[in-house]
């Protein structure tokens, strides 16, 4: 039709026609190729290798992949924990960090081998096949030890983990208990049992009477409250602190640990008396 004409901004990607069949490693299908330029196509055409530049600088598509990561992650703390750990390693294997021509050496047998020069302690490291580990670094001369390492190092875990498990055992939480100087006797035996109850667990009791307003008139009612309550609670706990000098009255109780392991040891069972029992008639 006359008086109508057609520019394009590029040259067109692809043609319906059937390039030359000249061979080349891939070829895009139509589904690919349906949806990255809109249109559809019955068939595969193979790409000519001459038409690949203008298809690569119309389509720029860069494709990123990611390996890994199935495992659980660490925490902050971990990896922290575990690059500590690990310069710590580097600092007492590295003995390019002894300036001292001499060292203190301790071999494998943890025996005081005595004053050595540098060379000759790592000279014996190597031939016993041990890490050469530096204890003391700022002593004079430095204090070094032939030892496998990675073994110490798991004994020192070990050890640290069965002290945590010990402080965490013997650690007392403080329980705390609150009550009006006019309390119930109800209320009253309620907190009374509850005391006793963390006592025998290993934990610290704070008992409180606090004072509002004109209830500071009835301070002496709280003292006695506070006295009676420790008094009846007895040898099950001692006393580590008090105060009676504010509004805020508190007493701290304590475990009595002897008496809690007095209770906790297994009674001893009764002799039969039978048994001892000698009939009068043999």
């Amino acid at each position: 039709m006359a008086g109508i004409t057609t520019s394009f901004a590029s040259k067109p990607i692809l043609s319906r026609t059937t390039p030359k069949t000249t061979p080349f490693p891939f070829s895009l299908s139509s589904s690919f190729e349906s949806k990255l330029f809109g249109l559809r196509f019955n068939t595969v055409y193979l790409i000519n290798p001459s038409s690949c530049s203008s298809l690569s600088s119309a389509v720029s598509s860069p494709v990123t992949a990611r390996f890994g990561g199935g495992g659980p992650r660490r925490s902050s703390n971990d990896r922290r924990r575990q690059q500590s750990d690990a310069e710590d390693d580097d600092k007492a294997l590295d003995i390019s960090t002894i300036r001292s021509a001499s060292v203190r050496l301790i071999d494998q047998k943890q025996e005081m081998v005595g004053v050595v020069s540098k060379s000759e302690a790592i000279r014996m490291a190597d031939e016993a096949d041990l890490d050469l580990v530096i204890l003391s670094p700022d002593a004079d001369p430095p204090v070094l030890r032939i030892m496998d390492y990675n073994k110490y190092r798991y004994e020192q875990q070990k050890k640290k983990r069965v002290s945590q498990k010990k402080s965490a055992a013997s650690r007392m939480d403080l329980k705390e208990l609150k009550m009006g100087y006019n309390i119930d006797q109800h209320d009253y035996s309620v907190r009374m049992r509850a005391a006793q109850k963390f006592l025998k667990d290993g934990d610290k009791v704070k008992v409180m009477v606090n004072l509002k307003g004109r209830e500071n008139e009835f301070r002496n009612k709280a003292i006695e409250l506070l006295k009676r309550f420790q008094s009846e609670v007895g040898e099950l706990a001692t006393e580590e602190a008090k105060s009676f000098s504010d509004r805020n009255m508190f007493i701290v109780l304590v475990p009595n640990k002897a008496i809690l392991q007095k209770a906790q040891e297994p009674s001893k069972k009764k002799e039969n008396p039978a048994v001892n029992e000698v009939s009068s008639s043999v």
